[in-house]
């Protein structure tokens, strides 16, 4: 009997691994991240605001609970993923924060009320009004991330790029802009600007997971 409950106790401190791994803001940002492509940990840094010796750190503890994975590529160390499972496992997270948690479901709700142009759309319909070319729909993530997979009919233009490339955009077309999901500000930054240069501009939660989510496919 005494196995057993030791058994037991060590599957639990398996399980609490996990745990302990997402316990940071930084790291479940880090993870976020990784969902939309491979990365080297200089670009991780900067993306999330941490210096490189801080990102390594959060990146070996994610490591050692087998949520990441590393490869050397040249003098570069490069990050990803570990499966489809820890993108299911980051999203199902995600649900039951917004389901179970009053002050995230707060906090979101701020971040509507906030973004005048944040815009519900049924996803169906977005791509039928994308193929008939009467909106275009705009990525403003970064361009490998767009070439891991994006909404059909999807145009690229990474937001750093969004002002030196707006003439490549037609002024006539509503324009519906996604980025990372409902956490990123790439997009919400990206209609602000298209907006000051005069075009009709929204942008919408989903990013390419959410869609995936909802069994839809993407494009690559």
């Amino acid at each position: 009997m005494e196995d057993t409950v030791e058994t037991k106790d060590r599957i639990y401190e398996q399980l609490a691994r996990v745990g302990k791994a997402i316990s940071s803001p930084k790291r479940l940002e880090l993870l976020d991240l990784l969902r939309q492509g491979p990365r080297s940990v200089e670009v991780l840094a900067c993306e999330s605001g941490l210096s490189v010796a801080n990102a390594s750190r959060h990146l070996q503890v994610l490591r050692q609970a087998q949520l990441v994975e590393v490869e050397k590529q040249g003098k570069q160390v490069i990050y990803s993923v570990g499966d489809q499972k820890v993108c299911e496992f980051f999203q199902t997270m995600c649900s039951l924060a917004e389901a179970r948690l009053a002050d995230f479901e707060r906090l979101m709700r701020k971040v509507a009320e906030n973004d005048p142009y944040l815009e519900e759309v049924d996803r169906s319909l977005l791509m039928q009004r994308a193929r008939e070319g009467s909106i275009t729909v705009l990525d403003v993530r970064p361009a490998q991330e767009y070439a891991a997979g994006h909404i059909p009919g999807a145009v690229s233009v990474p937001l750093n790029e969004l002002e030196e490339r707006i003439q490549e955009i037609s002024p006539e077309n509503k324009i519906v802009a996604y980025c990372r999901g409902p956490y990123c500000l790439l997009a919400s930054r990206a209609v602000e600007l298209l907006r000051s240069k005069g075009f009709e501009a929204v942008r919408i939660r989903d990013g390419v997971h959410e869609w995936k989510m909802h069994g839809l496919q993407l494009e690559r």
